[in-house]
């Protein structure tokens, strides 16, 4: 793998790049390189944002500029990626009854599968976390199965309840606002991802691990 890319964003960032491909591979290092960042103790930085490829080194302008956030970063480097065994794992209830999987019956025809199969692929999957973004406490989790994997839908659908379960192509997802989607639901979890402490405002941190427990109507 190629060494990272490094670019200067407005007057207070450094855009860490080190692929333009999704893999897990490379998100593993983008995790550890924002463990390392964090740890590292850098003059004036401020925050560190990961994403699937490259992660974002915020600063102040006012302590330390681009050149110097980028020789900083630059003697951490290389980086080993963490093990999912050193993540934090946690486990999420989920109902998969029909009105809150409505599209469950689609993906079951797409793969070819019955629907408890789709259920039992997904449930049995170790998911991890690889970034969030689009809206708040939306958390990316790498590890569909690949016999359940269907791609996004042509149009988005309005209105979809906080809680639901959603995948397309390789990534789940489970909503934490009522937001518009092009991506397949198959179920409901009542975990509360954003937790409403501003010292740690989202339930995982990226790289830690997720797995589905399925739960009965009831218990939701």
């Amino acid at each position: 793998m190629n060494a990272p890319q490094f670019k200067p964003v407005a007057d207070h960032a450094v855009l860490v790049e080190f692929a333009s491909e999704i893999s897990d591979d490379v998100n593993r290092l983008v995790i550890a390189l924002d463990h390392a960042i964090t740890m590292a103790q850098i003059k004036g930085l401020q925050e560190v944002v990961p994403a699937l490829v490259n992660l974002l080194v915020v600063f102040d302008p006012l302590e330390t500029d681009h050149v110097q956030v980028e020789k900083d970063v630059r003697s951490l480097l290389p980086v080993s990626p963490d093990s999912d065994a050193q993540a934090t794992h946690h486990t999420l209830d989920i109902c998969y009854d029909d009105d809150f999987s409505p599209d469950l019956v689609a993906v079951a025809k797409a793969c070819g599968m019955s629907e408890d199969a789709v259920i039992q692929a997904h449930s049995s999957a170790r998911y991890r976390v690889g970034m969030y973004g689009f809206a708040p406490g939306y958390a990316y989790l790498a590890g569909v199965p690949e016999a359940i994997q269907v791609p996004r839908k042509t149009a988005p659908v309005r209105d979809i309840p906080a809680g639901s379960v959603m995948i397309a192509g390789p990534q789940c997802l489970a909503t934490t606002i009522v937001m518009p989607t092009g991506w397949s639901i198959i179920g409901r979890t009542p975990a509360k991802i954003m937790t409403g402490n501003p010292d740690r405002p989202f339930l995982f941190d990226v790289g830690d691990t997720v797995s589905f427990n399925r739960i009965r109507r009831e218990a939701l």
